[in-house]
Formats: C-alpha cells, structure tokens, sequence
C-alpha cells in the first residue's frame, strides 16, 4: 500500500472507486487559543462605541421608518389599507355625508368621513405595505420610534394620535434632474 504524507487511502466497496481522504496534518497545542486571546485583547483596545440611548439620541437617517402618520383631509375610508395589511392591525369606521358642489348649480357631492382610524401597533409589522397602497397619500412614515406605553393595551393609536406625528414626517426628497415630466406640444 503506497500512500504519500498527506493523504490515506481508502478501501473502496463494492460499485464505488477508490477516493482519497485528507489526513489532519499536527499543529502545536494551544496556537488556537492564542489566535482567539489575540482578537479578544485587539478589541479590548479600540474605544467602546456604545450609544448611551435614553440621554443621547442617535443620529437617525433622514427617511427612517418609525410610526405611521395620518393625514386625515386625505383619507377617503377607501379601505385598501385595511385590505392589504397582513395583520389586519387597521380599523376604520366612516359614514357619507353631502358636501357642496364643485360648480354653482352643480348636484351635492357624497363624500366619506372617517369616524374611527386606528392602528395597533401591538399587531403591527411595520411592513409599510398600507403606506405604499393607500392611493391618496393619506399614510406616511414619521421618524418617530419612542411611542411604548406602560401597558399592551395602550398601543391602540387613534386618528387623533396618529394625526400629531404628521409634524414630525419629514418633506419628499426633491426629485433628480430629468425626473420631471415632459410637457406635450
């Protein structure tokens, strides 16, 4: 049997041809250990980079997800937010009422209000999928993320809740050059 230094031979079985298998070449006992202490006393090293939270508030990028906000004028109780969202954490309740022509002499317009908009952020997922669907801008996010409350219960957020961090949603971003649309002759 002639097998080199670094590898055995193996017997093949039946149907099978013969392979090689690498043999565990020897290392000095302990080279691991000093190898793991040396990491651990290079980052013992560098300053630590902890954020002390509640007394020094992190930098957050311009269009972090936080809450959502709502702008009440711009809902019309469509319900495709409720539709869409895979918690079913959106409770919407509205009625019609008439509002005034458009024109001078023009038939009184049906339009919804919304009695009831609340979100419970217990069931929340904050997938952003009711703020991309809702299609009169009615949903934003606001960068605000301290909103806990002492119990469970009190993550049921009202529209008049929800309306008060429309303050903190930050303006669109200016669109780039060319992204605006061509006027037709």
């Amino acid at each position: 049997m002639a097998a080199d230094e670094t590898h055995a031979e193996v017997t093949p079985t039946r149907g099978e041809t013969s392979t090689r298998t690498p043999v565990k070449s020897w290392t000095l006992p302990g080279v691991g250990l000093l190898k793991g202490l040396g990491v651990t006393m290079k980052h013992m090293l560098k300053p630590a980079v902890t954020q002390q939270y509640p007394d020094v508030k992190p930098n957050l990028p311009a269009r972090t997800r936080g809450v959502i906000a709502l702008r009440e004028d711009n809902c019309t109780s469509c319900m495709l937010c409720v539709r869409s969202c895979p918690d079913w954490c959106i409770y919407i309740e509205a009625h019609k009422e008439l509002a005034p022509p458009r024109r001078a002499g023009g038939a009184p317009r049906k339009v919804n209000k919304v009695d009831r908009f609340d979100i419970d952020y217990a069931l929340c997922m904050y997938c952003g999928i009711c703020v991309d669907v809702c299609p009169f801008d009615a949903l934003f996010w606001s960068p605000e993320y301290e909103y806990s409350e002492p119990r469970i219960a009190d993550l049921l957020h009202d529209k008049t809740k929800l309306g008060e961090w429309m303050e903190t949603v930050p303006e669109a971003p200016a669109l780039e050059a060319g992204a605006e649309k061509k006027k037709g002759k």
